[in-house]
């Protein structure tokens, strides 16, 4: 049920109000004091504040700004009589929501109003809601594993989030956990409070780039119907996340390095710099060391975002990580897909550490939400696993035991895609689906054979 509070000295402004107002799903209160409406405010913590600014006892921008600093996320609407716009300009100011004047010659106009207030004051509480459950989802201690480099992962994430780095760089293959650790900067931070704003380089186009980040005035080109907040200005003072940065153009490139050196933008179309106080992290599964060499990516830009670099390991170099995932995947699944299953046995646990995982913690998650939708028993058995699991297990070691056999690495590695596409008669499909990686990977592994 919303509360409302009419804090008016006129006892037919305050009858109104409860008349029109008051029903199933809204309760009115009405007092004739700015003292009496503080203290009624304490008392029933109003959704919304219906106040004059004439009172008797009180100004009625003293009493806004007292309702504010005590209930702020209440909202407020100033009653004013004639001549009073002026100060309905100063409340406005001072965070009242809207104002009316009075008397009220069209009740429909008062309904309106209120109806606004009453959207955005539950609008605003459900986007914090949310921002708590992201804030707890995010958190650094999410970041699940029991292993050293995990361990040392999180110490980092932490001592980052509460310092003032304001350009952080994140390495890691995909699936590896980038974005969780991105999140985990923000929300652990002192910026929690403010935006995580997202871009996905890659899905960016070179042509929209500008408008997408920095934002553009009305006009300033064919579709431009309204001025537009880029994305960098909604981060203000929070973070911006720039996913696959390797992708990002050359001339995108370029554009973007004057925004990350001085935190200054100029939309599109416009002639006013805008300056931003945000957090830059971004991301990518590439090493951008060779895209600086093949000139792909911008040198001077690379050591910009470098500054604070944190690596993610594979999912194969930190085996320890493997089975606490899993387990992690399993609870969370049987939550939201009201299954009961308990957790592995220990062959296909057998299995699982020895997995080699090229789609990393994405790769588990999604095997486990699968396994668990299809589940009909218990628990999580060899036979439920992907037929590559027991293949890889079953897999010969190449070893250097004899003179024969190839000593370097790059040896080993073709003997054993040898052996493996002998095992399944050149199926290429079947030997990239054992071997864990792409069709096209292997193609490219065989030709350089």
């Amino acid at each position: 049920m919303d509360n409302i509070l009419v804090v008016d000295d006129e006892r037919n402004i305050r009858t109104l109000c409860s008349r029109v107002l008051a029903g199933d799903q809204i309760e009115v209160h009405g007092v004739g004091s700015g003292k009496e409406g503080l203290q009624t405010a304490d008392e029933v913590s109003p959704d919304l504040v219906l106040l004059d600014l004439r009172l008797p006892d009180m100004d009625g921008i003293e009493v806004l700004r007292a309702l504010k600093a005590r209930h702020a996320e209440t909202a407020v609407i100033i009653i004013t009589g004639f001549g009073q716009i002026q100060s309905a300009v100063e409340a406005m100011k001072a965070g009242a929501t809207d104002y009316l004047e009075k008397p009220f010659e069209h009740l429909d106009k008062l309904k309106l109003a209120v109806a606004r207030a009453l959207e955005e004051v539950r609008a605003r509480r459900e986007i914090q809601r949310l921002h708590r459950l992201q804030e707890k989802e995010y958190r650094v201690d999410q970041l699940i594993g029991d292993s050293e480099v995990t361990r040392r992962l999180r110490d980092l994430i932490g001592k980052l989030a509460r310092s003032e780095a304001a350009t952080i760089l994140i390495h890691g293959e995909s699936g590896t956990g980038k974005e969780l650790v991105a999140r985990g900067l923000h929300y652990e931070s002192a910026r929690r409070d403010f935006p995580f704003m997202e871009v996905n380089c890659a899905a960016i186009t070179e042509t929209l780039f500008e408008s997408e980040l920095f934002g553009h005035e009305k006009g300033a080109f064919t579709d431009a119907k309204a001025a537009k907040k880029g994305l960098m200005e909604l981060a203000d003072r929070g973070t911006l996340f720039l996913d696959e940065v390797s992708e990002m153009s050359l001339n995108s490139q370029a554009k973007f390095l004057r925004v990350l050196q001085e935190r200054v933008l100029r939309r599109v179309g416009g002639t006013r710099d805008i300056k931003v106080d945000l957090r830059i992290i971004a991301a990518t599964n590439r090493p951008l060391e060779m895209r600086v060499k093949d000139g792909q990516f911008r040198e001077d830009l690379f050591y910009r975002l470098n500054v604070i670099p944190i690596l993610i390991p594979p999912l194969r170099e930190r085996r320890d990580d493997i089975m606490p995932l899993a387990r992690h995947f399993v609870l969370d699944a049987n939550t939201r897909f009201h299954k009961s299953i308990k957790g592995f046995t220990p062959e296909a646990e057998r299995l699982m550490a020895n997995y080699q995982w090229p789609g990393n913690v994405r790769e588990v998650r999604n095997l486990i939400e699968r396994l668990v939708i299809l589940g009909s028993s218990d628990s999580i058995e060899p036979q439920h696993l992907p037929v590559q699991f027991a293949a890889q297990a079953r897999q010969p070691v190449v070893t250097e035991s004899s003179g024969d056999e190839p000593r370097t690495l790059a040896e080993v590695e073709r003997a054993y895609i040898g052996q493996i596409m002998q095992r399944v008669e050149s199926n290429k499909s079947k030997a990239a689906k054992i071997l864990g990686i792409s069709r096209q990977t292997l193609r490219k592994k065989l030709m350089e054979e």
